[in-house]
Order: C-alpha cells, then sequence, then structure tokens
C-alpha cells in the first residue's frame, strides 16, 4: 500500500505534464498555421488567374497553377532593373553601416577617451526623436549636396554609424568581452587595431550577424526613403515597384503580379536569415545568459 500510494502522485504529475505539453503544441501549430497562413495566400495568388484573384469570393487553391505572372516578371526589362536596384541598396547600405556601427561600437566599449559616456548618452538620446521630424532638414540638406535622384541618400548615411540601436546592441556584446584580453594583447604590444580585429571581431560574430540581419530586413523593405529620394523610374527598387502596380480607382487589381513579385521579394529575406541563423540563435543565447 505504501508503494502505490508513492506512486500515484508521480502519475498524476506525468498526466498534468502530458496535458501541459498536448496544449502547448496546439497552442503552437495554430500559431504557426496564423503566420504561415500570408504566405500561404501569397503563393496560392500568384498562382490564380486573374478571375480568380479577383473573385467575390475567396478561392483558397487555383483550379489549375498559372505561371504568367512570374514569366512576366522575369521577362520584363524593367522588373529585372527594379530588382537589380534592390540589391544595390541593400548591399551598400548593409556593408557601409555595418563596418561603421561596428567601428563606434568597439570605441564606446573598449577605448577610454574624454568625454565616451556623455556622447554616449547623447547618442542615445537620438532614439527618442522621431524620424519625421528630421525628414525636411535632411531633404534640404541632401537636395542641396545635389543628392535627390541618387541612390546616395538610402545608402551613404548609414556610413557614419546610422543606427543608434545597432551601436548600442554590439556595444553591449563587445562589453561581455572580458577587458583582460585587450590588456595581455597590449603587453604583447598589439595595437589597438589589432585588438579590434583579431580579438573583438571574432568573439562579436554572432552579434554582428544579429545585426547585418536586422540591417538588411531594413534596407531591403525600405519604401518612405525612396520614394522621397529615388524619383525617376529607372531607380525605383522593388517595393516601389509593387506599391506602383495597386491603383485603387481600379476595380480589378493585378493581385497575381502582386503576389508573385511580393513573393520574389520575400525569397532574399529567408535567405539571409537561413544562412545567418545559426549566429543569431547563437546571439540570442549569449545574451540571455552572460552578464
Amino acid at each position: 500500500m505504501t508503494a502505490i500510494a508513492q506512486y500515484r502522485p508521480s502519475r498524476e504529475k506525468r498526466i498534468k505534464d502530458t496535458a501541459r505539453q498536448a496544449i502547448l503544441y496546439v497552442l503552437a501549430c495554430s500559431l504557426s498555421v496564423v503566420l504561415v497562413f500570408p504566405l500561404f495566400w501569397m503563393v496560392s495568388t500568384s498562382l490564380k488567374t486573374d478571375k480568380e484573384a479577383n473573385a467575390p469570393k475567396p478561392v483558397w487553391l487555383p483550379a489549375q497553377p498559372q505561371l504568367d505572372a512570374y514569366g512576366e516578371l522575369l521577362s520584363d526589362p524593367d522588373w529585372r532593373t527594379y530588382i537589380a536596384n534592390s540589391i544595390f541598396v541593400a548591399v551598400l547600405g548593409v556593408g557601409g553601416t555595418l563596418v561603421s556601427v561596428t567601428i563606434v561600437a568597439f570605441a564606446f566599449s573598449r577605448l577610454d577617451w574624454p568625454g565616451r559616456n556623455l556622447i554616449f548618452f547623447m547618442m542615445l538620446g537620438t532614439l527618442m526623436l522621431p524620424f519625421q521630424a528630421t525628414l525636411v532638414p535632411q531633404y534640404v540638406l541632401f537636395n542641396k549636396l545635389g543628392w535627390v535622384d541618387t541612390f546616395n541618400p538610402v545608402t551613404i548615411p548609414g556610413y557614419f554609424a546610422g543606427g543608434a540601436a545597432m551601436v548600442f546592441l554590439l556595444r553591449q556584446f563587445m562589453l561581455s568581452i572580458p577587458r583582460e584580453l585587450d590588456e595581455a594583447a597590449l603587453v604583447d604590444g598589439a595595437s589597438y587595431w589589432q585588438i579590434f580585429r583579431h580579438i573583438v571581431l571574432p568573439n562579436t560574430k554572432p552579434a554582428l550577424a544579429t545585426v547585418g540581419l536586422f540591417l538588411f530586413v531594413g534596407q531591403w523593405n525600405a519604401l518612405q526613403l525612396p520614394l522621397i529620394y529615388l524619383q525617376s523610374r529607372d531607380m525605383h527598387t522593388l517595393p516601389m515597384a509593387i506599391l506602383n502596380l495597386f491603383n485603387p480607382q481600379q476595380t480589378q487589381q493585378p493581385w497575381t503580379l502582386i503576389m508573385a513579385t511580393s513573393l520574389v521579394a520575400v525569397v532574399p529575406l529567408v535567405v539571409v536569415f537561413l544562412a545567418v541563423q545559426r549566429h543569431f540563435v547563437e546571439s540570442i543565447v549569449l545574451t540571455g545568459t552572460k552578464g
């Protein structure tokens, strides 16, 4: 009887744990369906005919999948130009911004210089400044520089450590690297550039991958600044071209082409995320365990 009495609580506990896990699995599956549904609808609509896409009642699956939208997308030289412009802007913007914010974060985290903390807090204060508040002064400045209708306003500002949040993220990660490594390297005759290159950068790869991913997503999906500065049609990026497809004055929209181009725009984001997924997850784990 004693053994049975001791066994019952553990059995009840296992039943409760199983029920809890089952509820969590159901919730996870339900949320997955909600998150995956937009992607499913995008793929399904891109394979429909125009009549099915504009039907008054939703058509979940096309009766006969069509690839006409993708054929039009790949055969039109304008769309190839839009895709090339997006790649150009994303590569230049992300590359320059990532280099600059990394150097600035190193200066804030590993170097001692007068007024460092004051300037750092002033930089963080810019996060409270609305983006719209600087829109007009920036346009006046870029207009006087002759940068309107060029790629400069959407790429070059990032070369000056554009993005205080990214600097803050990298600085906090670099602070977790032991300063004893710097001191040992200085004793051995290493310069601060060598410390930055051979000690800090290798240990900051997870954070760099995370920042690079955030920057790429933001630059690839950017719409407001390109709409303001990229006025010539041959300089439009992919988000701008997708927006131009939608005409509110028409009763029927080219939803098949809109969804096809949207799917093409999503593919690079998925590829980049899969490429840095390991470092991205590692960054989250290290951030949660350090300090």
